[in-house]
């Protein structure tokens, strides 16, 4: 369904809170303990709020949780639900709209991307400087279908869909925090299978860093509804190849990756969170 101004309030008026949140946070895969630092949490699961989509990928427990972290207020989507999952993108991107509704301004998405950039290693943090939206070139966006004015635009600018102002803040943090951090383009892909050997060619060709199955549609739902956006994904893998062109082959097979996923978010939890804690303290 098509999500207008008054199904967006009709779904954040059921989990209103004592607090307005600042800041809305999205946790990946392996990194939604994140939400367990939070401070005096309200804890509702997706199953109990309207028409939000229940997250069924392991990694991703399901639930909002609103509190404090660093001393903002923040309303923290513990997992998420995915493109491949089955939903339409206009279900899958309603939390954005809600967290906007509840009073954020601010959206800081993370993910677990697997590295195409060659100078990047397992573990890093980048920042996201850009995406290039291959779901929505190929035809779908949360975006579609009639505009609700009051919810934002109907063409929206996207040149600056990271904003930098931000990007300056994590990179003075994670310079004082000594984290190495990288920063580059993300590119969605419609998953759920990962990459072959001639996509992972094609999407170095286009200059692409890190490769996911998600956020691009929740920042263009938080663009269209004016939020500023932060964009962080941890490498949780290398998309490495092997042999000859034409030839080339990933050197670990794809079984269990998503749990090599998991295992590496749950290793890279303590610097995302310190960054994190360090963006909200100077936002």
């Amino acid at each position: 369904m098509i999500y207008d101004f008054e199904e967006v309030e009709r779904v954040a008026s059921q989990i209103r809170a004592p607090l307005k949140p600042q800041v809305g946070i999205i946790t990946g895969s392996g990194l939604s303990g994140l939400a367990d630092e939070v401070e005096e949490p309200l804890v509702i699961p997706y199953e109990e709020i309207p028409d939000f989509p229940p997250a069924t990928v392991e990694g991703h427990p399901g639930r909002m949780v609103l509190g404090y972290l660093a001393g903002k207020a923040v309303v923290v989507m513990q997992g998420r639900a995915h493109f491949y999952e089955g939903y339409p993108l206009e279900r899958i991107t309603l939390p954005v709209r809600v967290m906007r509704a509840l009073g954020a301004d601010t959206l800081i998405v993370t993910n677990a991307a697997g590295g195409l950039n060659e100078g990047f290693k397992a573990g890093d943090l980048m920042l996201i400087t850009d995406h290039i939206n291959l779901v929505g070139m190929a035809g779908d966006s949360p975006l579609f279908g009639p505009n609700d004015e009051r919810l934002g635009p109907r063409f929206v600018d996207m040149s600056e869909a990271y904003d930098r102002e931000l990007r300056k803040i994590a990179l003075e943090v994670g310079h004082e925090l000594g984290l190495e951090l990288r920063q580059g383009v993300y590119v969605m892909v419609g998953g759920p299978t990962f990459e072959t050997p001639a996509e992972i060619r094609f999407l170095r060709l286009m200059g692409v860093d890190a490769v996911g199955m998600s956020t691009v549609p929740e920042v263009v739902v938080a663009r269209h509804g004016g939020m500023r956006v932060l964009g962080i994904s941890h490498i949780s893998n290398m998309a490495v190849l092997t042999g000859s062109p034409g030839m080339g082959h990933p050197v670990k097979k794809e079984e269990g990756l998503h749990e090599e996923v998991l295992e590496a978010g749950e290793k890279a939890l303590p610097k995302l969170l310190a960054l994190i804690k360090g963006v909200l303290g100077r936002i």
